[in-house]
């Protein structure tokens, strides 16, 4: 089976207060974008995983979507596979692309094996994976609260609007971006902003992340004032990644340096 997992940016993210489990609990929106990699699920005599495309960090415990394999296989009586990954999205961007990219062998696991599981099941599988990975199940504007695992279906209209993003080669990792968070309660939700004309959210609605990581980091926040030089109605860095995208009308013709990725579609 032949899917394509998507990545998502972050509008609006704000780190509430740190938990006893050493997590913290944090309020965003989700939002999908149509920039994708290329995964395919094939059973096999034997489990293995190949990749191609960008690279993707060693990790001890396997990568997600051997990890999301594993996870089912516990539960259900499932044939080994081959699970091909073409990595295109760039990892420590805050595009939460190893996340899709586990949420999707999930689906195309419980798909390809009849296994049944209903969206809320799979939601629960994908949470034991990582904070974000659940949101990838419906794969639709959310509101993401707790660790980011509670889920709840926001309506925004951003159609006919345009994403211009920017990814300067700079991996991030969540260890590091939260190292030096400093969490902040607030009386208002993410969503009363959302609410708002598109054009206030540049003077209310934040990602607390830039608070700590743009003076460290210098070369993030010079890309958002370029953004919106050139227009944009909404600018931000996405989760906790160096990814800085803009919201526009109109996509601007901006250049950047051939060694930063650049990505547009419409939203």
């Amino acid at each position: 089976m032949l899917t394509f997992p998507n990545a998502k940016i972050n509008i609006g993210l704000h780190i509430l207060r740190k938990r006893n489990d050493n997590f913290h609990d944090l309020e965003t929106l989700f939002y999908p974008i149509e920039w994708t990699d290329v995964l395919e699920v094939i059973e096999e005599k034997s489990l293995h995983f190949t990749a191609s495309g960008l690279f993707i960090p060693p990790d001890k415990n396997d990568n997600l979507c051997l990890r999301a394999y594993h996870l089912l296989k516990k539960d259900f009586d499932l044939p080994a596979v081959h699970i091909f990954l073409h990595k295109i999205i760039p990892t420590g961007a805050g595009l939460g692309g190893g996340s899709s990219d586990a949420s999707f062998t999930l689906k195309a696991l419980n798909e390809v094996f009849n296994i049944g599981l209903t969206t809320e099941k799979l939601e629960n599988y994908a949470a034991q994976l990582g904070s974000d990975c659940a949101f990838f199940i419906k794969n639709k504007p959310q509101i993401g609260t707790s660790r980011g695992e509670i889920l709840t279906d926001f309506e925004i209209d951003l159609k006919g609007k345009f994403i211009f993003l920017v990814y300067p080669a700079i991996n991030i990792s969540t260890k590091e971006a939260f190292n030096q968070i400093k969490p902040k309660e607030r009386d208002f939700s993410i969503a009363s902003i959302l609410q708002k004309n598109i054009k206030d959210w540049q003077f209310e609605l934040e990602n607390d992340f830039e608070k700590t990581l743009f003076p460290v980091y210098p070369v993030l926040e010079n890309i958002k004032t370029k953004l919106y030089e050139n227009g944009a109605l909404y600018a931000s860095m996405s989760g906790s990644g160096a990814t800085i995208f803009g919201i526009f009308d109109t996509l601007p013709m901006i250049t950047f340096p051939d060694e930063y990725t650049c990505w547009t579609g419409k939203l």
